[in-house]
């Protein structure tokens, strides 16, 4: 008797085994693409790109005034239309979100730096040290970060410097808590004792040891902070504290184009909807962090 091939003794689950799982992958691609999250971490994704390569997606010089031309329509050779003085939207929108997301950059890595300092040492050292560092960082923690913004823009006078030296004074308390609270309950874990036993300096037990196990918190309150920052500099900016003209901010935008909301809506939904993206994509991605480092 001919013995039937291999395939014809397979079962009928097992011979469909390989398309129910290439049906499962393509499901789980189009739950990714569906995704409120990823569509968000997406978007974002595109427009950072996008403004950080500023000099060569721009294609006019944005800060050109050419009054013939102003208030048009998106066109073949203005995309998102002119403004008011003439000057092409879609290339202040694209250098307007390359200032801000440097800003941004720049006020995350500060409040970074100073925070993490602080709050590991604090955490790490106890005593008189971490009662002083704590008294200090509730006492900016009761501040208003944006009234201490304004306090200290009126008193330096708007610019750039100014304006990162706000957001940065008040932005470093949150990282400095977060950080000596993981510190607190990492400290008397048993591979700390254990580098301590073997002689290990402080310095080589922070950086070493202590830094690597709070990175994962840590980063997702940088997505979440990198959201806030960019609403921030855009408040500032509208109110006419933040980035100053001629440079294009998002903000500074919106105001400009207050007077024109009955009949020019192109000067308005660029910057509101590059804000929007920036913004929901930072909240996705921290949400999505959050749920990856989370201990399941």
């Amino acid at each position: 008797m001919q013995e039937l091939p291999l395939t014809d003794k397979l079962s009928a689950s097992e011979w469909h085994r390989p398309t129910w799982r290439a049906r499962r992958s393509v499901g789980r691609l189009l739950a990714m693409l569906f995704d409120p999250a990823y569509s968000g971490i997406a978007l974002m994704t595109v427009v950072v790109i996008v403004c950080l390569a500023a000099p060569w997606t721009a294609t006019h010089d944005p800060v050109t005034v050419n009054l013939r031309v102003g208030l048009q329509s998106p066109s073949a050779d203005h995309w998102l239309g002119t403004d008011q003085l003439g000057r092409d939207v879609w290339s202040r929108v694209v250098w307007a979100g390359r200032a801000s997301l440097m800003v941004t950059a720049i006020v995350l890595s500060l409040s970074l730096a100073l925070g993490l300092s602080i709050g590991l040492v604090s955490g790490y050292s106890g005593g008189w040290i971490d009662n002083v560092a704590m008294r200090i960082t509730d006492f900016f923690y009761a501040l208003p970060q944006i009234i201490l913004a304004l306090a200290l823009i009126g008193a330096l006078g708007p610019s750039i410097p100014a304006l990162i030296a706000a957001l940065a004074i008040g932005g470093w308390v949150t990282y400095a808590r977060l950080a000596r609270s993981l510190v607190l309950a990492l400290r008397q874990q048993e591979f700390i004792i254990a580098a301590q036993a073997t002689g290990a300096g402080d310095w080589r037990i922070l950086t070493r040891h202590l830094l690597p196990g709070i990175i994962g918190p840590v980063a997702v309150q940088i997505s979440l902070d990198g959201g806030s920052t960019i609403l921030a500099v855009a408040a500032l900016s509208f109110l006419g504290l933040g980035i100053q003209p001629p440079t294009p901010e998002w903000g500074a935008m919106l105001v400009e184009a207050r007077p024109f909301l009955d009949r020019a809506l192109h000067l308005v939904l660029p910057p509101g909807m590059a804000i929007f993206f920036v913004v929901f994509g930072c909240n996705a991605l921290g949400e999505a962090l959050e749920n990856w480092l989370r201990p399941r």
